[in-house]
Parts: structure tokens; C-alpha cells; sequence
């Protein structure tokens, strides 16, 4: 029996390095290439047949039927392995184009090059396609095919829109694409067989897992008992120091405090919405500097001093500038340029000339392309083009808003006109007068002027309130490094503690319990304001999940801190290094429009399940780690400890992950027509999964005498987590990217 398991050990090893093989072979080759060679090839089907036949064996070499929940959770992994070959064999994903008044029944199917034509049972119309926007925005909000159905005599009208799809006689329709001609591009999907198949299947497991965590005799329940309250988990890492840029002899002139504060109480069409002009400050400063602060002044402050004294800030480094070859074009010594470093003695701008020539996916050009962006956004706001804070409404009421050189429409009055042109000159004047009371009282009317004629399409009192508190709680690196600095020491005055056989000292525990929780109901207030700004749940996107991540540890400690010492340490050094990544990705991106396929509470659960699934993992992780560093404490059995508490921690990890891919599935069916692409993300969720299966399923890791191959084996394990959520983002692409 042992030998057997091992034989299903590699061959689950087997099928995870193929799958890892082609991410790689997609980035390379592209996606039908991968398909076409492993996920869709002969050999890889026979896998997983040899995969099904092994737990097929399991269940009756074993009489899982005598222990219900095994029986169940192997069950359900046949049912979603069969329903994979049903959609394989039966299923049909393709394409059609409906034409405003023209009746269609033909969709195209297009695999390995090839394409092949479909007729549909009945016959589909385009009454009307219309792309519905953001009020006050030029920004798409959802994407609307008005149809009807014309079955023999009968006819029914329908909707298709975004998240919103058409099923009929087994069919599924979904709002793929649209052109300039007003033509409509429809998903299409008919799987009668392997959807119904798979959902049973996932169905299954999930009343299995449930079932799973609360029979009195099984295995979580026995580990549970047995576990005391001297382990748990901790990681070792290093931290870096942050550069400073030395402080200015002479500090650039700016608006007072509380003038620059009003200026970015405006409202401002920014990245297809309205919002706040203090977001704009807050991103155009965070672009060039990299904080959105600068030596003590606001975000506000910077942006206004570039509009209202820009001789004063052409001479300020503020420019940071990451390339090296980027600096020495522009012949700066430290990471910091000025505008003026930017232009040679003609004027002509330095990097331009530097790229001449070069290819652009030669690093040169990049790195070059990255620093002109600064210099450009700069001449963008001194052009007149960032600032669109000026609604007006056609005789529709639709309303667009203006920049003050923009091409006005011809229906706008004399007196709109007159204000549009001259309210930016006319608060120059007073900042040159240096009448600050008078430049506020334009800034008031101004607002005014907006509110009036803009229809009541700016955001509403609580997202804008919102918006304008979550751009104050900037908080950059020093928040993580503080963290990380914390969870080392708590984490080797713990490990000293233990290793004499005694508790943590009171007082530094709940120091680091208060910490944790002020931490934790910090980065609540964060999900909540921009929750409430966005008008969405913020999990789409890498920050949103970073910050959600940060937030499952610190409740994940919390909870577990009584029963582990090590918990609460290694809560502060993964918050900590969870932060720092967040922070280099960028410090508090804006709150911006939801795209509408991601304005789904699948998706929100989705993100939430895995999140808690991956700090689960690190708290395992962290626990391999500790037990390389205790015997050196004298603790002889505290590595056997651990393990047991790894495990009890494995049950619940690999079930929520097992739960996070499986709604993943379902989302991905709802709104694109299929529930698994093989997209690099999902791949990776998967051999990740695959992974941390083995240990719960082989007598290699679980022997009682031998716990440090268990612990060596999550350290490493880990690297497939590592690899899902870092590795595909910023290396292997795919639609699930967040790079």
C-alpha cells in the first residue's frame, strides 16, 4: 500500500511539472501552442485518467466508504475530473457578430488554427448595441446588446450586458466585444454535459470539507486535541533601509497649507471619473517623487506649486529617477533630476534624442520611456490638459467636462465661457498678489460653479468624504519596516523564551496583541473608505489584494495567539513583508472604476477565500522555519510540536484554496463561458494545490520520528505560493496579471 501511495505521489509530481512546463511554453509560444502540446494533448489526458484511476483504487483499496467524508472528498475529485473530460469532448466555445437587423444562427469555433462554423437551433437579432458610461464620464460603465429571439414563430426579446447573460436551449451567450459600427460580439457556450458534472462535483466537495472540520473521530479533530499551546510559526527575513534625499537649501515657494487644501477640495475628471482634485495631487506627486509627500509639504502643495510657482520648482530634484542609464543621460549624479536636467541648451529634450534609433524593447528604451513620463506629466499640467474641472451639458444632459484650452461646444454661454478661460489666470494674479483670502474664495465658487453645472453627476457627499480621508492615511514603507523590525525581535525574544521552557514576557505579548489589532482595524478602515469610495468591494486588483492579505494575517493571529506563542510574531514579519510589496507596487493607488466583468461577489469571495488560504500556507511555512532554529534553543521535541500544528493548519489552508479555485471556476463560468482556460494563474492555483496535498496524503511526511522532512518540504512548498501570486503577475502574464 505504501508503495502505491508513493506511485501516486509521483505521478502527481508528474502532472504538476507538466503543467509548469506549459506556463512556460505559453509565454514563450503563446496560448494555443500550450493548449495544443500539453493541456490538450493525448499524453496529458492520460495523466489525469491514470490520476482518476489511482483514487478510484484509494477508495476501494482503503473502503473509504466505511469513513463517509474520505469517500465524499475522493468522489467529488472523480466528478470534477469527469466533468473536465465531458467539457473536452462535448463542449463548444466560439464567437458570432450580430449585425443591427439581421437575424443570425451561425457562431465560428476556432482551435489549432482552424475554423469551423456552427449552426444554432434558432436564430438571434440585434435590435440595438449601446455602451452605457460612468455619469459625468466618458468612461464605459457596461457594455448592452438589445436582442431578440426568433425561434420558428416565436420571438422574444432579451438583454446581453456584462455579467448579465443570455441562456437558452442549453446555450450561453456573453458580451464578448463590440466595434465602431455598432456590431455586437457575442461569446458562445454549450457544455450540456460537463458543467452540471463539474458543479455536482464541486458541490460535493464542498459539503466534504465541511463535514470534514466537524466529525468528532477524523483526523483534524484528533490533531486539534493534540496540539498544545507552546508552537506555531515564525519566519526569519532581512530588511532594507530606505534612501533620503537631502533636504532643499532653499524650500520651493507653495500655496499656505489650507489654500492648497480647498484647491484640492475641486472636483476634477481624473482616469475617466470624478473625483477629488486632491487624489490628482496625491498620484501626480507619487509619480514623480515616489511618496506623496516632499519634505513636509502635501500632495496639494507640490501639485499647486508646479502650477502657480513653477520657477521656483523647475530648479527642485524631485524627479526620481530609478535608471542608471537614465541618469547619466541626463548627467545627475544622485537619484534625483530636476526639470531643467531634462533639456539640453537647445531645449530638446535629452532622452528623446538618447533613445534615437533604439528598438523598443531594448531596456535603454524603456528605462527612458519610464523617466520621460514624469517630465511629460509635468508639461501636461502646465499645458492645461490634466485639469478638466469645468462640466458643461449639451442640450441632452450629458455632461463633459472641460479643461481651460479645450475646444469649447458652441452652446456654451458667455458667461460659462468667460469663467473657463480666465479662472485659472485669475487665481495666479492673486497668488502673485499673495490676496491667499481671495484665491479661497475662488476655489469656493469655483466648487460652486461645478456642483451647478454638472447636473449633480459629481460623487456623492459619503465617496467623496470617503475618498478625501483615505488620500490622508498615506502612510509609505515605514509602517512595514516598522513590522518587520518587530516581528524579528518579538520573534527571537519568543524563540529564547521557549527554548528555557517558559511563555513570552506579558507585557511584550500584548504589546504585540494591540499592535496587531491597531494594525488590523487600520487596514479594515483602509478596505472600508475604499470600499465606500469605489462604490465596489476592492479586491480586483494586486494592491486591493495585498491589503486583504495583510488584514486575514493579522486576524489569523489574533485568533491564534493564545494557543501558539509564535503566532503573534509571525503576524508582524508577514504584515510586514505583505506591506513592503504592497508599497513598492505603489503607495495607495487611486480608487478607480471597477471594470464591469469584475463588479462580481464572486469574485470578492474569491479573493477573500484564497487570501486567507495563502496567509494559512505562510503561518505553515514559518513553522518549518522555527523548527530549524529550536534545537539550537535545547527544545528536543518542539519540531514534532510544530509539525502537528502545521498540519492542523494544512486541513483548513488546502480546503479554503480547494474553495477559492472552485468559486474562481464559477465566476470565470458566469462571466466568460468557461470555468477552467488554463490560464498561467490558474494553473499555478492548482499545482499549488497539488503540493500541499501530498504531505496530507504520504506516510513520508507524516512519520511521528522524522518531522524535520515535513518541515523542509513546506519551506519549499511554499515557493509554489510564491510562484501563483508573484511569479505568473510579474512573469508569465496572462489575463489574471496584475503587472
Amino acid at each position: 500500500m505504501k508503495i502505491f501511495r508513493h506511485i501516486l505521489s509521483a505521478l502527481m509530481a508528474v502532472l504538476i511539472v507538466a503543467m509548469a512546463a506549459g506556463t512556460i511554453l505559453e509565454k514563450y509560444h503563446g496560448s494555443e501552442y500550450a493548449l495544443s502540446h500539453v493541456y490538450g494533448s493525448w499524453w496529458f489526458v492520460i495523466l489525469w485518467g491514470l490520476a482518476a484511476a489511482g483514487i478510484l483504487f484509494t477508495v476501494f483499496q482503503k473502503q473509504s466508504w466505511k469513513r463517509p467524508v474520505v469517500c465524499f472528498l475522493h468522489i467529488s475529485a472523480l466528478l470534477i475530473l469527469l466533468g473536465a473530460l465531458l467539457t473536452m469532448l462535448t463542449g463548444q466555445h466560439g464567437e458570432m457578430t450580430l449585425r443591427p437587423g439581421e437575424a443570425n444562427n451561425v457562431f465560428k469555433i476556432e482551435k489549432n488554427d482552424e475554423s469551423r462554423e456552427v449552426t444554432l437551433p434558432f436564430h438571434l437579432m440585434l435590435n440595438r448595441f449601446e455602451v452605457v458610461k460612468y455619469p459625468g464620464s466618458q468612461t464605459p460603465m457596461d457594455f448592452v446588446s438589445h436582442l431578440r429571439i426568433l425561434d420558428g414563430e416565436n420571438a422574444t426579446e432579451a438583454t446581453i450586458s456584462m455579467n448579465n447573460i443570455l441562456k437558452y436551449k442549453n446555450y450561453r451567450f456573453y458580451q464578448s466585444d463590440y466595434d465602431e459600427e455598432g456590431n455586437s460580439v457575442l461569446a458562445v457556450a454549450h457544455d450540456p454535459w460537463g458543467i452540471g458534472v463539474t458543479y455536482a462535483g464541486y458541490l460535493l466537495l464542498l459539503v466534504s470539507l465541511v463535514a470534514m472540520f466537524v466529525v468528532p473521530n477524523g483526523r483534524f479533530r484528533q490533531l486539534l486535541k493534540k496540539t498544545s499551546a507552546k508552537a506555531a510559526v515564525i519566519l526569519v527575513l532581512l530588511t532594507t533601509g530606505c534612501c533620503v534625499p537631502a533636504l532643499s537649501a532653499n524650500a520651493p515657494r507653495t500655496l499656505p497649507k489650507e489654500s492648497a487644501d480647498k484647491f484640492g477640495q475641486l472636483y476634477v475628471q481624473y482616469k475617466g471619473r470624478v473625483c477629488p482634485l486632491q487624489t490628482m495631487a496625491k498620484d501626480f506627486t507619487t509619480k514623480l517623487y515616489g511618496s506623496a509627500h516632499y519634505h513636509g509639504l502635501t500632495s496639494e502643495q507640490v501639485f499647486s506649486g508646479w502650477l502657480f510657482y513653477f520657477d521656483d520648482w523647475k530648479n527642485e530634484p524631485v524627479f526620481k529617477i530609478k535608471s542608471g542609464y537614465a541618469r547619466e543621460v541626463l548627467g545627475i549624479d544622485g537619484k534625483y533630476a530636476r526639470l531643467i536636467d531634462f533639456c539640453n541648451l537647445y531645449g530638446d529634450n535629452k532622452l528623446d534624442e538618447a533613445v534615437t534609433g533604439l528598438p523598443m524593447d531594448d531596456p535603454k528604451w524603456k528605462s527612458c520611456r519610464a523617466a520621460n513620463e514624469k517630465y511629460n506629466l509635468v508639461q501636461m499640467l502646465l499645458g492645461g490638459e490634466l485639469l478638466k474641472m469645468f462640466p458643461h451639458a449639451d442640450s441632452l444632459g450629458e455632461v463633459t467636462w472641460y479643461s481651460q484650452n479645450d475646444e469649447l461646444p458652441l452652446d456654451v454661454s458667455d458667461g460659462e465661457y468667460l469663467f473657463i478661460r480666465k479662472q485659472l489666470s485669475l487665481c495666479k494674479e492673486y497668488v502673485v498678489a499673495g490676496d491667499f483670502k481671495s484665491l479661497d474664495e475662488v476655489f469656493e465658487k469655483t466648487k460652486a460653479y461645478q456642483e451647478k453645472y454638472s447636473l449633480g453627476l459629481t460623487q456623492p457627499k459619503t465617496q467623496y468624504r470617503a475618498e478625501r480621508i483615505y488620500n490622508c492615511l498615506t502612510t509609505g514603507r515605514w509602517l512595514a519596516f516598522v513590522n518587520i523590525l518587530l516581528g524579528l525581535v518579538f520573534f527571537a525574544i519568543a524563540l529564547i523564551c521557549i527554548g528555557k521552557g517558559r511563555r513570552v514576557y506579558r507585557p511584550l505579548r500584548w504589546f504585540a496583541v494591540v499592535w496587531t489589532a491597531l494594525l488590523g482595524a487600520f487596514l479594515a478602515l483602509l478596505f472600508i473608505l475604499r470600499w465606500i469610495a469605489g462604490g465596489h468591494v476592492p479586491m480586483a486588483g494586486s494592491f486591493d489584494s495585498m491589503n486583504l492579505l495583510a488584514l486575514s494575517i493579522c486576524i489569523v493571529a489574533l485568533i491564534l495567539f493564545r494557543r501558539h506563542e509564535m503566532a503573534l510574531p509571525a503576524g508582524l514579519l508577514m504584515t510586514g513583508f505583505v506591506l513592503l510589496v504592497q508599497m513598492m507596487g505603489g503607495s495607495n493607488p487611486p480608487v478607480t472604476h471597477l471594470m464591469p466583468v469584475l463588479a462580481s461577489p464572486l469574485l470578492s469571495l474569491h479573493v477573500t477565500v484564497i487570501m486567507i488560504a495563502y496567509a494559512l500556507l505562510f503561518f505553515v511555512m514559518l513553522n518549518g522555519i522555527t523548527a530549524l532554529f529550536v534545537p539550537k534553543f535545547g527544545s528536543s521535541d518542539y519540531a514534532g510540536r510544530l509539525r502537528e500544528i502545521s498540519m492542523l493548519l494544512l486541513y483548513p489552508a488546502v480546503s479554503l484554496l480547494s474553495i477559492g479555485i472552485f468559486i474562481g471556476a464559477v465566476w470565470a463560468n458566469v462571466s466568460w463561458g468557461t470555468y477552467w482556460s488554463w490560464d498561467p494563474k490558474e494553473v499555478w492555483a492548482l499545482i499549488t494545490l497539488m503540493v500541499y496535498l501530498i504531505p496530507l496524503h504520504s506516510d513520508f511526511f507524516t512519520d511521528e520520528n522524522r518531522p524535520m522532512r515535513f518541515h523542509l518540504y513546506t519551506i519549499f512548498a511554499f515557493l509554489s505560493v510564491l510562484m501563483t501570486y508573484f511569479g505568473v503577475n510579474f512573469l508569465l502574464g496572462g489575463m489574471h496579471s496584475y503587472a
